[in-house]
């Protein structure tokens, strides 16, 4: 008896320290593409970018087996259309676990599965399978024994909550208030989390011109346009941690508290239609270039600053066959083909740079002229760029590094990237009358260096470092600490 006592002892405080160990930023993986990539490849892109975290929209048997032994944490899905025969039988859960669950621990290191996408907003006809579905697979679970590795959960849309401004006040759409509660009682039950698709894009532009672009773009706002909770007083500075904070709040309207949110779906469009002009690579790489330092940073909230905003970019990969319009289609940092659209650093919670306030975070990102862009309109770029743009470009000068007289190309591209670099986080865009293009190919040569070329910053003292909002010896004190714990668990383990 003291021996099951002390295992639920250690599991809890394993469960402790998972929980406190610091945030994360992982990846979606969806594979509605016409030319599926290699699984291989794949996996090449996530150990190059230090991605340690994945949510697999389906069980891709040939990804699961290519994860094993990478150590990456898998978080599995059940399609929309395989929730009814679920929902409908414990039999076709247990099957479902040791189909595509059970063969592949432990190599693979699965540690969630999400339950349909959007359920109760996309599909309301499968309501009453929705927690069933759930239960019937956690069953499968303790069947297995596994229950303690693996947690179920289903990723919810903002679409729940009807009025999610000011946060203080949001609750779930009234209409679900039964089904709701039978969940929200379910993760509290499992220890799991609640799973939020956070997107800033979607709520920018359902609000037609209510918020700046700058608030969903985790971009500094005007003192005249700071956005507060009159209720709590609490100020956003960004539309993600709004989203986030009305979840809370509506779970707390239902009188659940302590079930921590974990968004599985955050990004940025990089290409849309004609009638999307906020769908862009610039958006797209700012965007998430905040996000992953905001999440890394570990300043949670402002109604749950303590708590972990772990988070899953929305997405690896451009998806051509998703339905609806051209934006659905461009949310990638990479096309099928595994060249990057943008370059992102998944491991940038140390370095103190903020992409709200500076362009540091584009390093390996450069703005250059196309080479067959008419002469006379790369001219024009040239001068705007070194006039009213405001361009640092001294280094283009005759006898200066970077000046080759008989190369408008390689002269625009600088200027452009320099401006670029030094403008692009209050709003500076890669165009200049459609004569340049993003690369991630780095134009330096020899003594010419351009801004963001990996080691030199802007190439210029335009920038600075800004100091990292968590000390070094804070970060080192906490890990000492996790340490400690752990040590103190593997003797409890070892002397039961």
């Amino acid at each position: 008896m003291l021996h099951e006592r002390w295992k639920r002892v250690v599991l809890l405080l394993l469960f402790f320290i998972s929980d406190v160990s610091g945030a994360f930023v992982g990846v979606n993986i969806g594979l509605d593409i016409s030319n599926i990539p290699p699984a291989s490849d794949i996996i090449s892109i996530l150990k190059d970018q230090k991605i340690q975290h994945v949510r697999l929209h389906d069980a891709d048997h040939q990804l699961l087996t290519a994860l094993a032994n990478t150590g990456i944490e898998v978080m599995v899905g059940v399609p929309n259309d395989q929730l009814l025969k679920i929902g409908e039988s414990r039999t076709e859960a247990a099957d479902w676990i040791n189909k595509n669950i059970v063969p592949y621990l432990p190599s693979t290191n699965i540690t969630y599965i999400a339950v349909g996408n959007e359920v109760l907003t996309s599909i309301p006809n499968a309501a009453l399978v929705f927690v069933p579905a759930m239960q019937f697979l956690q069953s499968a679970l303790v069947a297995a024994d596994l229950n303690h590795q693996v947690k179920i959960s289903s990723p919810q849309s903002m679409d729940m909550i009807p009025k999610s401004f000011p946060p203080s006040t949001a609750t779930f759409n009234s209409s679900w208030d039964s089904i709701m509660f039978k969940f929200l009682q379910f993760l509290k039950n499992t220890g799991s989390t609640y799973m939020l698709n956070a997107q800033p894009y979607h709520g920018y532009i359902k609000g037609n011109g209510i918020f700046p672009i700058e608030y969903a773009l985790f971009r500094s706002l005007t003192p005249n346009n700071q956005i507060v909770d009159p209720n709590t007083l609490f100020q956003y500075t960004n539309m993600f941690d709004a989203m986030v904070d009305a979840s809370y709040f509506s779970m707390q309207a239902m009188n659940f508290s302590n079930i921590p949110v974990l968004v599985t779906a955050s990004g940025w469009p990089s290409f849309g239609g004609a009638n999307e002009p906020d769908a862009t690579v610039d958006n797209a790489l700012v965007y998430n270039s905040n996000l992953i330092k905001h999440v890394l940073n570990g300043s949670g909230t402002p109604s749950q600053p303590n708590k972990s905003l772990n988070t899953y970019i929305y997405e690896l990969f451009n998806e051509d066959l998703q339905p609806g319009p051209i934006s659905e289609k461009n949310w990638g940092i990479y096309s099928p083909n595994g060249t990057e659209i943008y370059t992102l650093n998944f491991d940038d919670g140390d370095n103190g740079e903020d992409t709200s306030t500076n362009s540091s975070g584009l390093a390996g990102v450069f703005c250059v002229a196309k080479s067959s862009a008419d002469k006379g309109a790369l001219k024009a770029g040239l001068d705007w760029a070194c006039g009213s743009g405001s361009a640092n470009c001294s280094a283009i000068q005759p006898g200066q590094p970077c000046y080759e007289s008989d190369n408008l190309v390689a002269i625009a591209s600088y200027a452009f990237n320099n401006y670029y670099h030094r403008t692009q986080a209050s709003g500076g865009t890669c165009n200049f009358g459609n004569t340049a293009v993003i690369t991630n190919v780095d134009p330096s040569h020899g003594a010419c260096i351009f801004a963001g070329s990996t080691g030199n910053g802007t190439g210029d003292a335009a920038f600075g470092p800004v100091a990292p909002i968590n000390s070094v010896s804070s970060l080192h004190a906490l890990n000492w600490s996790y340490l400690q714990i752990t040590l103190v668990i593997l003797l409890l383990w070892f002397s039961m």
